[in-house]
């Protein structure tokens, strides 16, 4: 019997942005999360030439853009581990850690979703954790018959929400901040001081 559901949101977050924060909040809401964890990537496999901030830089700035928001947490559990970083082994660690009554449930935006056949152990990932796909503008057409044919372990397994989310990348927002233009309104209370402060993304 599942008495928890627990969130799992990862990313480079690089920087994090208000963007990140509507769809947890989102997430929570629409697929009855009790909690939803943040979790920094280290390495990302798919992603060799990315992060540009440290870890510990943007671990502090996922924690700075979580203050005050119940039921949303940081998790250093990627930034402890070396090398690449694998959903799989993520996931695992985390079901490990806890107890027999939870249920984890990955969010992704269904962007990502449609590449899930490219990722390492995708039927591991699918084992160990619900996906809740997130709508992203030009996804709207999603192709559940090719995802399937390519991803059958992920039937019955894969819920969506739909959200308006800020339409914005983290490369957009760091090139902003690198030409000198405005990013009111799209970084978390805190984050903006913070980068510019510790002279990231110039």
């Amino acid at each position: 019997m599942v008495l928890s559901r627990v969130g799992i949101l990862g990313g480079t977050f690089d920087p994090v942005h208000r963007g990140h924060l509507e769809i947890a909040l989102r997430a929570k809401e629409q697929g009855n999360l009790d909690r939803v964890f943040f979790i920094p990537a280290g390495q990302p496999r798919l992603k060799p030439g990315e992060p540009s901030a440290t870890p510990e830089q943007r671990m502090a700035m996922v924690q700075l853009a979580l203050q005050g928001l119940e039921g949303l947490e940081a998790s250093d559990v990627e930034l402890r581990r070396s090398g690449p970083t694998l959903t799989a082994d993520t996931l695992r660690e985390l079901y490990d850690s806890m107890d027999g009554d939870t249920e984890l449930v990955f969010i992704l935006g269904l962007d990502v979703l449609a590449h899930l056949d490219q990722w390492l152990h995708p039927e591991r990932v699918v084992e160990l954790a619900r996906l809740l796909a997130v709508s992203r503008p030009g996804y709207t057409e999603f192709d559940w018959e090719g995802f399937y044919a390519r991803n059958p372990y992920a039937r019955g397994r894969v819920d969506c929400i739909d959200t308006t989310a800020i339409d914005l990348s983290a490369s957009e927002l760091r090139g902003r901040l690198a030409s000198g233009q405005s990013v009111a309104g799209l970084l978390p209370d805190g984050v903006e001081d913070y980068i510019r402060q510790n002279g990231l993304y110039t």
